[in-house]
Protein backbone atom coordinates (compact mmCIF):
# COMPACT_ATOMS: atom_id res chain seq x y z
CA UNK A 1 0.00 0.00 0.00
CA UNK A 2 0.87 3.53 -0.57
CA UNK A 3 1.66 5.65 1.93
CA UNK A 4 0.06 8.98 1.86
CA UNK A 5 1.54 11.54 2.95
CA UNK A 6 -0.20 14.85 4.45
CA UNK A 7 1.18 18.58 3.80
CA UNK A 8 1.56 20.36 6.70
CA UNK A 9 -1.39 22.84 7.61
CA UNK A 10 0.61 25.94 7.81
CA UNK A 11 4.19 27.18 7.26
CA UNK A 12 7.15 24.89 8.55
CA UNK A 13 8.99 26.35 11.92
CA UNK A 14 12.34 26.72 9.52
CA UNK A 15 9.91 29.60 7.53
CA UNK A 16 8.73 31.14 10.65
CA UNK A 17 11.90 32.03 12.38
CA UNK A 18 13.70 33.12 8.71
CA UNK A 19 10.26 35.30 8.32
CA UNK A 20 10.99 36.47 11.92
CA UNK A 21 15.07 37.52 10.86
CA UNK A 22 13.97 39.04 7.59
CA UNK A 23 11.18 40.95 9.72
CA UNK A 24 13.65 42.34 11.83
CA UNK A 25 16.61 43.32 9.53
CA UNK A 26 13.51 45.08 7.23
CA UNK A 27 12.63 46.90 10.22
CA UNK A 28 16.65 47.95 10.64
CA UNK A 29 16.70 48.88 7.18
CA UNK A 30 13.39 50.86 6.97
CA UNK A 31 14.46 52.57 10.27
CA UNK A 32 18.03 53.91 9.18
CA UNK A 33 15.75 56.27 6.81
CA UNK A 34 18.66 55.77 3.63
CA UNK A 35 16.19 55.58 0.69
CA UNK A 36 15.50 58.83 -0.83
CA UNK A 37 12.10 58.51 -2.45
CA UNK A 38 9.94 61.32 -1.73
CA UNK A 39 6.85 58.88 -0.90
CA UNK A 40 8.96 57.52 1.68
CA UNK A 41 10.96 60.56 3.34
CA UNK A 42 8.07 61.22 6.01
CA UNK A 43 6.80 57.45 6.36
CA UNK A 44 6.93 55.88 9.54
CA UNK A 45 6.65 52.35 8.22
CA UNK A 46 5.82 49.80 10.37
CA UNK A 47 6.69 45.76 9.39
CA UNK A 48 4.24 43.33 11.18
CA UNK A 49 4.44 40.32 9.52
CA UNK A 50 6.94 38.85 6.87
CA UNK A 51 5.61 35.61 5.46
CA UNK A 52 8.55 33.29 3.63
CA UNK A 53 7.75 30.69 0.93
CA UNK A 54 9.11 26.95 1.33
CA UNK A 55 11.89 27.48 -0.47
CA UNK A 56 13.01 30.85 1.48
CA UNK A 57 13.45 32.83 -2.02
CA UNK A 58 10.44 34.84 -1.82
CA UNK A 59 9.26 36.68 1.30
CA UNK A 60 6.09 39.26 1.71
CA UNK A 61 6.56 41.60 3.80
CA UNK A 62 2.52 43.20 5.46
CA UNK A 63 3.73 46.61 6.47
CA UNK A 64 1.50 49.40 7.84
CA UNK A 65 2.47 53.58 7.46
CA UNK A 66 1.27 54.68 10.66
CA UNK A 67 -0.72 58.09 10.48
CA UNK A 68 -1.70 56.78 7.26
CA UNK A 69 -5.05 54.73 6.07
CA UNK A 70 -4.83 54.87 2.14
CA UNK A 71 -1.02 52.98 2.49
CA UNK A 72 -1.20 52.52 -1.64
CA UNK A 73 1.60 55.14 -2.73
CA UNK A 74 3.80 53.88 0.09
CA UNK A 75 3.72 50.23 -0.51
CA UNK A 76 4.19 51.29 -4.29
CA UNK A 77 7.29 52.85 -3.44
CA UNK A 78 8.47 50.10 -1.56
CA UNK A 79 8.46 47.57 -4.33
CA UNK A 80 9.93 50.42 -6.19
CA UNK A 81 12.98 50.49 -3.72
CA UNK A 82 12.97 46.54 -2.95
CA UNK A 83 16.37 45.65 -5.01
CA UNK A 84 18.04 48.29 -3.23
CA UNK A 85 16.34 46.92 0.40
CA UNK A 86 17.68 43.63 -0.67
CA UNK A 87 21.04 44.44 -0.99
CA UNK A 88 20.97 46.51 2.18
CA UNK A 89 19.47 43.34 4.04
CA UNK A 90 22.63 41.22 3.01
CA UNK A 91 25.05 42.00 5.96
CA UNK A 92 21.82 41.03 8.52
CA UNK A 93 20.96 37.75 6.33
CA UNK A 94 24.57 36.50 5.60
CA UNK A 95 23.93 33.08 7.19
CA UNK A 96 21.08 32.09 4.42
CA UNK A 97 21.93 30.57 1.74
CA UNK A 98 19.84 32.79 -1.06
CA UNK A 99 18.75 36.28 -0.19
CA UNK A 100 15.46 36.26 -0.73
CA UNK A 101 13.32 38.75 -3.19
CA UNK A 102 11.11 40.92 -0.93
CA UNK A 103 7.32 41.43 -1.76
CA UNK A 104 5.45 44.46 0.08
CA UNK A 105 1.91 44.27 0.88
CA UNK A 106 -0.60 46.50 3.14
CA UNK A 107 -1.53 44.64 6.06
CA UNK A 108 -5.42 44.51 6.92
CA UNK A 109 -4.88 42.94 10.21
CA UNK A 110 -5.32 45.92 12.59
CA UNK A 111 -8.71 47.00 9.79
CA UNK A 112 -9.73 43.16 10.69
CA UNK A 113 -9.36 43.66 14.81
CA UNK A 114 -11.14 47.01 14.52
CA UNK A 115 -14.30 45.86 12.57
CA UNK A 116 -14.63 42.47 15.08
CA UNK A 117 -14.52 44.85 18.27
CA UNK A 118 -16.80 47.18 16.27
CA UNK A 119 -19.22 43.93 15.89
CA UNK A 120 -18.49 42.52 19.65
CA UNK A 121 -19.58 46.35 20.83
CA UNK A 122 -22.66 46.27 19.02
CA UNK A 123 -26.07 46.51 20.67
CA UNK A 124 -27.46 42.88 19.54
CA UNK A 125 -24.26 41.38 20.58
CA UNK A 126 -23.88 42.92 23.87
CA UNK A 127 -28.17 42.22 24.67
CA UNK A 128 -27.07 38.53 23.72
CA UNK A 129 -23.56 38.60 26.05
CA UNK A 130 -25.56 40.47 28.64
CA UNK A 131 -28.40 37.32 28.77
CA UNK A 132 -24.84 34.93 29.03
CA UNK A 133 -23.63 36.63 31.84
CA UNK A 134 -26.95 37.29 33.64
CA UNK A 135 -27.83 33.09 33.46
CA UNK A 136 -24.08 32.29 34.88
CA UNK A 137 -24.35 34.98 37.47
CA UNK A 138 -27.95 33.40 38.29
CA UNK A 139 -26.04 29.58 38.85
CA UNK A 140 -26.70 28.22 35.40
CA UNK A 141 -30.21 27.04 36.77
CA UNK A 142 -32.78 27.27 34.35
CA UNK A 143 -35.97 29.09 35.35
CA UNK A 144 -39.06 27.78 35.48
Amino acid sequence: MAKHHQTPKGPSQRQLSVGEKVRHALTEVLGRGEMRDPELENALVSVSEVRMSPDLKLATAYVTVLGRTDTSREIEALNRNARFIRGRLSPALRQMKYMPEVRFRPDTSFDNFARIDALLRSPEVARDLGADASDEAAGGEETR
